[in-house]
């Protein structure tokens, strides 16, 4: 690292929320600069409510003025942008040597920026200070217990106009609220904002299927054009692992659970997750569409190889049907992928026994299977009860 002198020394640049301001963000300032000059952008209000679907705590004059105020800090200001690059043109004004982002902050996005900018990106390995707990604001946010969920394979087939070519089941797990998922990003975060709406805080106590349909109901009112599948409303309500079984209606036919602490442990060890691209402006996944039986067939197929791999724990297995099930998925919807997230697919392929993408057309996320770590990728927590 250079000495001293400011002239001399590396600019470094952070760009993120920032709200209710605590500890693991000034570890995580501290740790970008010890690279060097340290240059903060902040989302505005406008920004994050596009992006979590949620106001902030603490307005973005407020959050500036705090930023400023820590002496790691050598200057902040509120991106003028908005989206997962809202500092786009501040990255290009300042000309940093290094981009600095937490595990959780990283998306190929912002690493192919810096490439094309020949900037520097450092992923941080999310020190606490001292002997002080690591933190996070979705951590300390947590008034509100109401889980996200993740769907393994067989997605769309909650649709009746997929499962009446072929019937079929869709897997899930519930996840913890760790982590505040991106709005729309194939995480059930509008069937989750109605839950919260519905219930608050918490999910309360009472048979699970039928306050899943209680959800369900209440998301999807009468005239509503638009039915969103049941599987999300069923996969946030139902702890642990689920199969939901669809023929052609939007409840299914039958529901399987697995409450298997020892199997939703082993699941959890190599579920690993990578945020991706934005997604374009005007983007329509119902656009192109190509659902025929063959491929409804082999959704159902590779979602009942999933299901029956997860229990037996068979690692390569699971990863096999969980990328039959995206092949077959973006078969019928080719509007799911992009040119862009393929690319990026690529270079994780070769470190993960197999993968699926959670929402479409970017915006969404990777979700890895894989025996070992995968770079820049961050784990989830199963709610198990």
């Amino acid at each position: 690292m250079a000495g001293n002198n400011s002239k001399s020394r590396k600019k470094v640049f952070v760009s993120g929320c920032y709200d209710m301001l605590h500890s693991g963000h000034v570890a995580f300032f501290e740790e970008a600069a010890q690279f060097g000059d340290l240059y903060v952008g902040i989302g505005s209000d406008k920004t994050i409510n596009e992006l979590k679907a949620r106001k902030t705590v603490n307005p973005d004059v407020e959050r500036l003025y705090m930023v400023k105020a820590l002496k790691a800090v050598k200057n902040a200001w509120i991106n003028s942008g908005s989206g997962l690059l809202d500092f786009e043109n501040e990255l290009k004004q300042l000309k940093p040597d290094i981009f600095f982002v937490n595990t959780d902050g990283h998306s190929p996005a912002k690493e192919q920026l810096c490439k094309e900018l020949g900037i520097e990106y450092i992923v941080s390995q999310r020190i606490p200070h001292g002997n002080l707990p690591a933190r996070s604001t979705t951590a300390l946010r947590q008034v509100c217990n109401i889980p996200y969920r993740i769907d393994l394979a067989g997605g769309w087939l909650d649709q009746p106009f997929v499962s009446k070519f072929y019937p079929g089941a869709v897997i899930t797990i519930s996840v913890e609220p760790d982590y505040e998922f991106n709005n729309r990003s194939g995480m059930a975060t509008s069937s989750r904002k109605s839950a919260i709406e519905l219930w608050q805080t918490n999910i309360p106590e009472g048979n699970k299927e039928k306050l899943a349909h209680t959800l369900f109901c209440f998301e999807n009112p009468p005239g509503k054009k638009y039915i969103s599948g049941s599987q999300d409303s069923l996969g946030i309500v139902m702890p642990g692992l689920n199969r939901f079984y669809y023929e052609n209606d939007y409840w299914p036919a039958k529901i399987d659970s697995v409450p298997d602490e020892d199997i939703l442990n082993w699941i959890e060890e190599r579920i690993q997750i990578v945020p991706l691209t934005p997604r374009e402006t005007g983007f329509d996944v119902l656009a192109n569409t190509n659902i025929n039986t063959i491929d409804a067939k082999r959704l159902s197929e590779a979602a009942d190889n999933c299901w029956n791999s997860l229990l037996k724990k068979k690692p390569a297995d699971v990863g096999k049907a969980m990328t039959a099930s995206f092949e077959a998925q973006i078969a019928m919807f080719p509007n799911m992928v992009t040119p862009e997230i393929l690319s990026h697919l690529k270079q994780y392929k070769s470190d993960a026994l197999g993968w699926k993408l959670s929402g479409a057309g970017g915006g969404g996320y990777f979700i890895f299977f894989s025996e070992k770590p995968i770079e820049n990728a961050f784990s989830i927590r199963i709610r198990k009860s």
